[in-house]
């Protein structure tokens, strides 16, 4: 079953990556880009799409403060979209280790993004989990 483990994990994050992109590019609620789906998304993406959705302007606050140099609004989208999603789950999804968290963001900058981006992602994202995630190392 898609979502169940590692690999759906990461198929859905990817799902989850290009729903939030897609609504982002389209100016519109990324609920109704997932109803236009024609192959409705594995239900882990959609928790991540609605989370983010929902989280979007405290996930924005603290992007803004860990994001040295940088505001949301002036990132890549698909770098915003990657960051996002990491946020989400380091604050909202306890059951997903945190070096898990970082390793398929960083994964999805590099697959998507630009060559620089994977080490952004896990600079921005490394320094979130030790505010959010106090003693926890890359393998919890």
């Amino acid at each position: 079953m898609a979502g169940s483990g590692g690999g759906g994990r990461r198929l859905a994050r990817e799902r989850a990556l290009s729903l939030l992109y897609e609504a982002e590019s389209k100016g519109v609620p990324v609920g109704e880009v997932v109803a236009a789906q024609p192959v409705a998304p594995d239900e882990f993406a959609v928790t991540l799409v609605n989370g983010v959705a929902e989280q979007t302007a405290g996930i924005d606050e603290v992007l803004n403060r860990f994001a040295t140099g940088w505001r949301v609004e002036r990132m890549a989208a698909i770098d915003r979209a990657v960051l996002r999603i990491g946020v989400f789950e380091l604050a909202h999804r306890p059951d997903t280790p945190t070096g898990v968290v970082l390793a398929e963001a960083v994964a999805l900058a590099k697959k998507f993004s630009t060559a620089e981006s994977g080490r952004f992602v896990n600079g921005v994202l490394a320094r979130v989990a030790d505010e959010l995630r106090p003693g926890a190392t890359v393998s919890d």
